[in-house]
């Protein structure tokens, strides 16, 4: 059997209404089209109050008590929430953790254009691993490859407020840390 590798779109979250019939609740608190509050009524009342208004009544709170509908047109009010989900789904950014890759022997230049692009990842909401890793005598060394990563995020902290994740920390021949912006 062959494994699709294929992303495959994400249905939006769109919560399940409880429409006319399908509302379990003997009493109900009915808010009018026009949004005025009309009061806790029977159910069968405010069903007979909708169909003579020619539309449907939808719970829109099943935790209160009694339950909260609403008197207004299912299709309208499902697309109004439809659009609601895709706006927020457009406006919510996952934050990712980006690599930085910094050396023991790295110049000032060289580093400025580092901080330069962790600023880019911050500013987007993303995390910034600054990773070193020591190749051969540098081992023997590794306070260098710390003072580098404190310098670093001496140079950052003059631009943000920093939040560090994972201080600096040796893990076999790497030194890393974990940079947020608070």
């Amino acid at each position: 059997m062959r494994i699709s590798r294929k992303k495959r779109p994400e249905k939006l979250l769109i919560p399940v209404f409880r429409v006319n019939e399908r509302i379990t609740s003997p009493e109900v608190r009915v808010i009018g089209s026009e949004d005025q509050n009309i009061g806790v009524l029977k159910l069968s009342e405010a069903l007979a109050m909708t169909r003579a208004e020619e539309m449907d009544l939808v719970e829109i709170n099943p935790k209160a008590n009694p339950p909260v509908c609403k008197i207004v047109g299912f299709k309208h009010f499902k697309y109004q929430k439809e659009k609601e989900a895709r706006k927020q789904k457009a406006n919510a950014h996952e934050s990712e953790v980006k690599g930085i890759r910094l050396s023991i022997r790295i110049g000032e230049h060289d580093l400025q254009i580092r901080v330069e692009q962790a600023e880019k990842f911050l500013d987007r909401g993303d995390k910034v691993k600054a990773e070193i890793i020591l190749r051969g005598r540098e081992n023997a060394k590794p306070s260098l490859a710390f003072d580098v990563l404190k310098k670093f995020q001496e140079l950052l902290a003059q631009k943000f407020e920093l939040r560090v994740e994972q201080p600096a920390t040796k893990q076999g021949n790497k030194v890393t840390s974990i940079l947020a912006k608070k």
